[in-house]
């Protein structure tokens, strides 16, 4: 029976990854917070709408995200149930890799399966909420 050796990671080197997530993710929430995405034109426009119509699967998820950080659920599941549903996954890998570096480990990995997973959820979300009779799944 072999034993995995856990190696010791410098401690600037274990903490700069979760650190710097930490504030890019949170100088752009404070600006979908102060810049409200609801306003047209205010970020763009989504280019697959705007040549076909359709919604694709990251449309709504500023507006989302905007409408979370105000703390308003219920608004954010209206602009993409998808993605107000990944918040808190993504939150936890964070806190997770967090933990990981209070241990002095290296960033964790996940199985290769999981990036199939979401790309499919991502594809189906994308197909059913321009589906007819799914216009709730709808920005």
């Amino acid at each position: 029976m072999s034993t995995v050796e856990h190696r010791a990671v410098p401690a600037a080197r274990v903490w700069r990854g979760p650190l710097l997530t930490a504030g890019i993710v949170g100088a752009a929430t404070l600006v979908l917070a102060v810049r409200d995405p609801h306003r047209s034109g205010s970020y763009g426009f989504c280019p697959l709408y705007a040549a076909t119509g359709l919604a694709c699967p990251a449309c709504g998820g500023l507006r989302a995200t905007h409408d979370l950080a105000h703390g308003d659920l219920a608004a954010a599941w209206a602009m993409n149930p998808l993605w107000v549903s990944l918040v808190p996954v993504v939150v936890g890998l964070w806190v997770w890799w967090v933990v990981r570096a209070a241990r002095g480990r290296s960033a964790p990995t996940l199985p290769a399966w999981s990036a199939w997973a979401l790309l499919v959820a991502i594809v189906v979300f994308g197909v059913v909420r321009n589906l007819p009779g799914f216009s709730a799944l709808a920005p």
